[in-house]
């Protein structure tokens, strides 16, 4: 194996997860295998938690299922050794601490097939679990469907019934290009790679045959017949002119997981531009479609233009979740005599003619994002909470309620980690404000 690394826990805690994760300037982290340490304190359970088999000690376990593991084992990251990640667990003592997750990988393990680089925007092929660039499966799934019934596999010429970005391996490549610069690719090449990705949701691909299913299921579990049946209104009736063929590739509607064809050149949102999740809402309000129980499908308001939204309470999420924060905020936007839709929009309104920075936007593509664009709900709740952090630095002092304006800033600002589990000091310090001392 060209690939190792060590995971390790500590003997002093009675439960310790340790979470394989890579690092990643994303909020999220993608957790592929969970491990627990049981009550008796000497045993060790792993639960596979990623959508694919990985090897324990040389045995199989499949999604979802546990393992016992001990000082000294093995865990690779998928079903077979060539390829994967491999890590060894170790318990360390109580003088010692896990400082982090250390992997060395054969840079030849992390190239693109096609274009022989490394991989730029990594994606997945499905079942083969080939891996590849973007911007190149993009061009072979196009030409593959021009010309053959299904779509092959360009490394191994299995046929492909899945593809997905695969976030995992983009934080591999991105680590082996900050070790070793010279093997980055050009501005323009990157460019050209770009704008000829399509792939920005997981894509469920037909394999030509006859579809005869229509009850929604899960696409997951369909292997053993080689077939895919695709719960798609589209697969066998024409709507609005558009009638799905036997090649077309589907899109999974990460709200309802129904399935919708993906379609490029209709001018018709089918993704979220803050998240690249796909829903289908929109697309089947296009087609003028009806929600009914043969098909699962979303409602409309799932993915809409920010400028037709409204929002009526402010958001969980909002003020990094401190709820005296957030309860400032009420008070303050109804002292002033408006409501909360009235200052978003606003607020949106200057976003829009980019009087706002746009740094710490929690979005996907922030510079592309107009009023005008299409976002989820939970994009949209992300952000109203932006920005109504740009509403509360943007109002005078004399403008807030009294007992905000005595509180002293906290020096960590919206970073501070304490306003989450210290209500005194969540409520005695300003932490909508910028960091001025860093960790």
């Amino acid at each position: 194996m060209a690939e190792v690394g060590e995971c390790s826990a500590s003997n002093s805690s009675i439960q310790n997860w340790a979470k394989l994760k890579t690092k990643s300037s994303s909020v999220d982290k993608y957790e592929w295998c969970k491990i627990t340490r049981n009550s008796d304190v000497n045993s060790i359970t792993l639960q596979n938690r990623s959508f694919n088999a990985i090897l324990v000690d040389e045995t199989l376990v499949q999604k979802d299922d546990i393992a016992f593991i001990k000082c000294g084992s093995e865990i690779v990251s998928g079903s077979v050794r060539d390829g994967h990640l491999s890590y060894k667990f170790e318990i360390l003592s109580d003088s010692r601490i896990c400082k982090g997750l250390k992997i060395s990988m054969d840079v030849e393990h992390a190239k693109c097939s096609i274009c022989l680089n490394i991989w730029h925007d990594v994606v997945t092929a499905a079942p083969c679990f080939h891996n590849f660039c973007n911007g190149c499966f993009s061009e072979w799934l196009k030409r593959s469907q021009e010309k053959r019934t299904s779509v092959l596999c360009p490394q191994c010429r299995a046929v492909v019934q899945f593809v997905g970005r695969n976030h995992f391996l983009l934080n591999i490549a991105e680590t082996i290009l900050q070790e070793d610069s010279s093997l980055r690719r050009s501005v323009e090449e990157i460019a050209i790679l770009d704008s000829c990705s399509l792939i920005q949701s997981n894509l469920v691909i037909g394999s030509g045959k006859k579809r005869t299913q229509k009850r929604p299921h899960s696409v997951l579990g369909q292997e053993e017949s080689g077939v895919l049946e695709l719960p798609c209104p589209q697969c066998g009736t024409e709507y609005a002119g558009f009638r799905c063929n036997p090649n077309t590739v589907h899109l999974q509607c990460h709200g309802c997981g129904g399935m919708m064809p993906s379609r490029f050149d209709i001018g018709i949102p089918q993704h979220c531009l803050g998240c690249d999740r796909a829903f289908c809402g929109a697309y089947w309000q296009a087609q003028r479609l009806q929600r009914s129980g043969t098909y699962a499908m979303c409602n409309p308001e799932t993915l809409k233009p920010i400028s037709s939204r409204t929002v009526s309470r402010i958001p969980q999420l909002t003020h990094e979740n401190n709820q005296h924060e957030q309860d400032i905020t009420e008070r303050c936007i109804s002292q002033m005599g408006k409501t909360l839709q009235d200052v978003i929009s606003e607020w949106i309104v200057k976003f829009n003619n980019r009087e706002i920075d746009r740094t710490r936007m929690p979005l996907n593509h922030v510079e592309m994002i107009t009023a005008e664009t299409h976002i989820c709900n939970e994009c949209y709740d992300k952000l109203v909470g932006f920005l109504l952090y740009w509403f509360r630095i943007s109002t005078p002092k004399y403008l807030l309620p009294g007992d905000a304006t005595e509180r002293e800033n906290c020096w960590y600002g919206y970073a501070c980690r304490t306003q989450h589990h210290n209500e005194d000091h969540a409520r005695k310090r300003n932490h909508v404000c910028r960091p001025t001392r860093s960790r």
